[in-house]
């Protein structure tokens, strides 16, 4: 296919503001899942990957106004978002071109909480503000506007595929020439709903998630943003940008097998992995580094080991899971471990998969040695979601 190029990236998580935060900790294996400390939640018992910062800080950082009714989805994607448009070299009118996509569930799920816990407190004009809030459009544009006009939003939700299905998305209309540069990522914030509801489903662990470990629990949820600027070659050429990496190959499908489990046979995963490696013409012996979905929770894990191996053979290449840093992000894990995946290539290290010990039956035996035995030219990346759907970048080494 024609080559589609990322110019510019930013990310916020448990681990750090912007890249350079995010590579120190990976590189010093320092983990952001920790107690809660902004959501009001009940269940101090359960760890989380919070971001470090209130959404009055964040405000401050972004030079805004206190506004009661920012959501922190907004928040954590303005300050994502800023870092990729400032990297690309892209403000202003240069975005009147330019198609936003951004990818969420959660949405403003915190103010309608807030709303909730008030509702008696309420006047109609604020009940109505706190409620519109919720719309996961709404984040989308609260995102976009702080930076003036794009060319047009849209906003995808799939559940964890969302932020991979955004990039998705978005390197499908440069293919299709509806546009020349694209933004496209996720950004998602914890929620008491989106805490409650995971752990009704029994598939939260009380300690830091150990993903591919035999004493795997579940997950620890985390919040985060991440935002990708996707170039075509000749827009490259004509802005005389540096690319940071190639989009080389991405892929999706659905097994609609179960509500929330994934297949035991991975075979949702299976075919995202394989139509990625097919669209970037590379065998499975191309791959030097897999991150993986690797939410830590006994299915998933089982269920993605399986798929990897069916690709993959025998001959696995470097395999983690970086969900044991910032918890699972849910709806923005995908473009917020895509830049993990650049930042990987760009330093040539392996982020390693903290906190396990011991090899489950029949699992993959994920990279506790962050040095890589070979050059890192193409990496794997697995973002799996509620209802088999499934999705697969490869982010390749920019070759000038």
């Amino acid at each position: 296919m024609e080559s589609i190029y990322i110019t510019g990236a930013g990310v916020v998580s448990a681990i750090g503001i912007g890249k350079s935060e995010t590579l120190a900790s990976l590189r010093k294996e320092e983990s952001g899942i920790r107690q809660m400390k902004y959501l009001p939640s009940i269940h101090q018992d359960l760890p989380v990957g919070e971001v470090q910062l209130s959404n009055e800080e964040m405000m401050q950082m972004l030079g805004v106004s206190y506004n009661p009714f920012l959501t922190r989805t907004a928040l954590m994607g303005r300050l994502a978002l800023r870092e990729a448009l400032e990297q690309a070299g892209l403000a202003g009118d240069k975005l009147n071109e330019v198609p936003f996509i951004s990818a969420t569930t959660v949405g403003g799920m915190d103010r309608r909480e807030l709303f909730y816990a008030k509702e008696k407190e309420c006047d109609s004009i604020h009940a109505h503000a706190l409620i519109s809030t919720h719309n996961c459009a709404d984040c989308t544009e609260m995102i976009a506007d702080h930076f003036g006009k794009f060319a047009s939003l849209s906003t995808v939700s799939t559940a964890c595929s969302s932020a991979t299905n955004a990039l998705i998305t978005g390197a499908n209309m440069l293919r299709c020439g509806m546009a020349e540069i694209v933004v496209v990522g996720g950004a998602e914030c914890l929620t008491m709903f989106h805490l409650n509801g995971f752990n009704t489903l029994m598939i939260l662990d009380h300690q830091p998630c150990r993903p591919f470990d035999r004493d795997r629990a579940g997950l620890n949820l985390g919040e985060g943003a991440g935002y990708l600027v996707l170039e075509s070659a000749a827009s490259v050429k004509k802005r005389g940008v540096q690319p940071l990496c190639q989009l080389s190959g991405y892929g999706n499908a659905c097994d609609a097998f179960h509500q929330t489990a994934s297949s035991p046979e991975g075979e949702g995963a299976f075919l995202a992995m394989q139509e990625a490696l097919a669209l970037a013409g590379l065998q499975p012996s191309d791959i030097q580094y897999i991150n993986a979905h690797g939410t830590g929770t006994p299915n998933n894990d089982e269920s993605e080991s399986f798929a990897i191996r069916r690709v993959f053979g025998d001959h696995l290449p470097p395999i983690s899971s970086t969900k044991s840093f910032t918890g699972h992000t849910t709806s923005a894990s995908g473009s917020i471990e895509a830049v993990f995946c650049i930042l990987a290539i760009q330093n040539q290290f392996l982020p390693v998969n903290i906190n396990w010990h011991t090899p489950m039956e029949n699992g993959i035996i994920p990279v506790m040695d962050p040095h890589p035995q070979t050059e890192i030219k193409h990496v794997l990346s697995n973002a799996f979601g509620f209802g088999g759907n499934d999705s697969s970048l490869i982010l390749s080494k920019y070759d000038a």
